[in-house]
Order: C-alpha cells, then structure tokens, then sequence
C-alpha cells in the first residue's frame, strides 16, 4: 500500500528501549496529531498534527546564526521567546542554522519502509524480553491508512505490538485496518462527567466510553484501562469512582492508575505557548499514596469487582 502525503503522519519520536509502554524491551513511536486538548497534556508538542519549531532558552547560545537564516524576520534575540510566532511559517531554516540544541524542528516524515526497517533493528531484544512495538501519540489512530501499512509489516515479522490511545476514533475504521493487527490496547478513560470531560479534555466522551464498550467485547487482543492521576481533576473520589462503575459495567476486569507527570508544561513554553495553571512538580509519595488508598477503598466498595493492576 503507497501512502499518500497527505495521510502521512509526522513523527515526533521513536524511543528506543523503553521498560515503560508494555511488556519487554520495547520502541515506542510517538504520533504528532490530537483531536483532544487536556489542559494537562505532558506531550503538548504532539496536539498539533503540522511541523512546530521549539526554543529553548538555556540552549541558546545567542550566536544570532538563526535571524541570520529566517526569511520571515521572524526571530527576535532580544525577546525571550526569541521567536515572533504570528511571522513563523515554520519553514525550519532557523533549525538549520541553529549549531547547537537552542532550535528544535518537532515532527518528521517517515515512509513506512523506512519506519519499519528502524523499529526491526531491534527485533532480537523484542523476541528475546517478550517486547516488541508501541503505538502511541499523541493520538496515532488519526491515521489507520499508516497504521495498518506498519502493523501489517510488524506481524509478518511476529513482532508483538500495542497501542496508546484516548479511545476516540471511528470504530469501524479502526476495526478494520488497526485493531486485526494490535496484541495490547492501553485505553485512557480520564474524566467520567460528560460536561467536565468537554471543558478539560476538549471533547465529549461518548464516543471514548462507546468505543471502549465496544473493544471489551472483542476477542484475542488484550485491553488495558487507565487512569492519569492530576490532582484535584481526574484523582477525585468523584471522578475515580465513576470511572470504576463504568468499566464494571462495560465488564472490564483491570485498571491501572498513571502518576501525574509535569514534564510537558515546560514544553508549553517552549512551542511559545501559555503554561496550563498546574503542578510542575511530581506527586510527593506520601499524595500518590493516599490516592492509591482511596481508589483501593472504592474497588473495595464495589465489591472488588474490578482487578486493581498496578503500572
């Protein structure tokens, strides 16, 4: 299958041994383009699906090479955001010329092939640790055409993959072109309220909840619920409840909770936008288990009719 360019997605990042997005030594390949907009998004550099510039001002070493480069007039040494953002067309000559890690070009095109051919590199270490690949963004299922060009390469080579995912998609074109080739589905159920779901997130979540019911019935590929933990929004007595009642009723069986991250908001700067009014530090141990407590009383409540699966 040829991928046109406009259904090409932009690559972010390809992590290469992570311990962290699913079982063994795995590559995780981050997706630029999102339909949601959490206020407390830690990857705000993949929302966008087009190519952004980043600044980083402890980086920069002030050589003036970038405003040199720009053909727009668009870089300004004197002001600490460095570029005018309204002038930026994104062009990515400032990257270029940037000859240190001041100036970054976020987002990159790769064929399939050539995606393919990175990710075996590492095919030993998935067979041998039980990995393999995953899927995520950002949110990677914009894009099924792709998806399923890759996956299908992966499988041929008995690759095991997973995927990311904030659950709203078109069901039946992922059913048909990325869910026949998945192993592993980390779905993310933030927010249970409809309204607040709306207002934080920047989508409703009818379709989320509808597409998860609609997954859990499904046979030979593994779902996996989550939960990100921000303080006083999603890791709510309020809010973690509901969740619980509703995957107890779609029949899911496990859950996992996600420490709070902060790692993005400094980001948020970087691409020259306004800092979301959170946290920018971790969750202090002692916060993170008093949250752990209390979502253990809730399943304790229901019974325990939900398998609690720690990360």
């Amino acid at each position: 299958m040829t991928i046109s360019k406009a259904k090409m997605p932009l690559i972010v990042d390809i992590k290469r041994n992570s311990f962290e997005d699913g079982p063994g030594i795995r590559s995780v390949v981050f997706f630029k383009g999102c339909p949601m907009r959490c206020i407390f998004c830690h990857n705000p550099e993949t929302q966008e699906q087009g190519v952004e510039i980043a600044f980083s001002a402890k980086d920069c070493i002030r050589c003036g090479n970038c405003k040199k480069a720009c053909p727009r007039e668009a870089i300004d040494l004197e002001n600490s955001e460095h570029i005018i953002r309204d002038r930026c067309d994104r062009c990515g000559e400032c990257v270029k010329a940037c000859p240190g890690n001041g100036l970054r070009a976020i987002g990159a095109y790769y064929i399939v092939e050539e995606l393919t051919e990175i990710l075996l590199r590492d095919i030993s270490f998935y067979r041998h640790s039980g990995g393999g690949v995953t899927l995520s963004g950002g949110e990677c299922t914009m894009y099924p055409d792709y998806l399923e060009a890759l996956l299908q390469r992966l499988k041929a080579n008995n690759i095991h993959t997973a995927l990311e995912t904030s659950g709203y998609f078109e069901y039946d074109v992922f059913s048909k072109k990325i869910f026949p080739y998945i192993d592993l589905i980390y779905y993310d159920i933030k927010i249970a309220d409809v309204n607040s779901h709306a207002e934080l997130i920047g989508r409703p979540n009818e379709r989320i909840i509808d597409n998860l019911q609609r997954i859990l019935k499904e046979k030979g590929v593994e779902v996996h619920p989550r939960i990100p933990l921000v303080p006083g929004i999603t890791a709510t007595h309020e809010n973690l409840s509901s969740i619980v009642r509703l995957l107890y009723k779609m029949g899911a069986n496990k859950v996992s909770l996600l420490p709070y991250n902060p790692m993005g908001i400094e980001m948020y700067t970087k691409l020259g936008r306004q800092k979301p009014h959170l946290s920018e530090s971790f969750m202090k141990p002692e916060d993170e288990k008093g949250v752990y407590e209390i979502f253990k009383t809730i399943i304790e409540e229901q019974k325990k009719y939900l398998q609690y699966a720690p990360c």
